[in-house]
């Protein structure tokens, strides 16, 4: 009777997400630290059994060393989840790595608030340096 059980969307593996999309440009202040934090309510990834879009709020917190992320680089990296089918906890590693790599901060800070999927709500965070 249910003609979608058990149908699944077609996404794009974790492979196509693009590091080589972050930009980096230098602190004009080494050891004056600031926090940076920056928030999107637009990211998506897709949930990697059906295909089905996941929405979350992404909020980025960060103490630059020397060198800080460039807005405009970091919307097109995120916009390159959009079709990726993962799951919560791997992409917020993946992040964490992906962006602590690019700009080596003293400390970061990334928690995705995702929207209600099936009556559950989840929030991930990790943190560079780990624990």
């Amino acid at each position: 009777m249910f003609k979608a059980q058990d149908k699944k969307l077609n996404f794009e593996s974790p492979d196509h997400i693009d590091a080589s999309l972050l930009e980096v440009f230098d602190y004009a202040f080494p050891g004056k630290d600031i926090s940076v934090h920056t928030t999107t309510e637009e990211f998506t990834s897709v949930c990697p059994y059906s295909g089905l879009p996941d929405f979350g709020t992404v909020t980025i917190s960060y103490v630059p060393d020397r060198k800080v992320i460039e807005l405009r680089s970091l919307k097109y990296y995120l916009l390159t989840y959009r079709n990726v089918g993962i799951f919560y906890e791997h992409l917020i590693n993946r992040l964490l790595d992906d962006l602590s790599q690019a700009c080596q901060p003293k400390e970061m800070t990334i928690t995705i608030d995702f929207t209600n999927r099936g009556g559950l709500r989840t929030t991930v965070t990790a943190k560079y340096p780990r624990p």
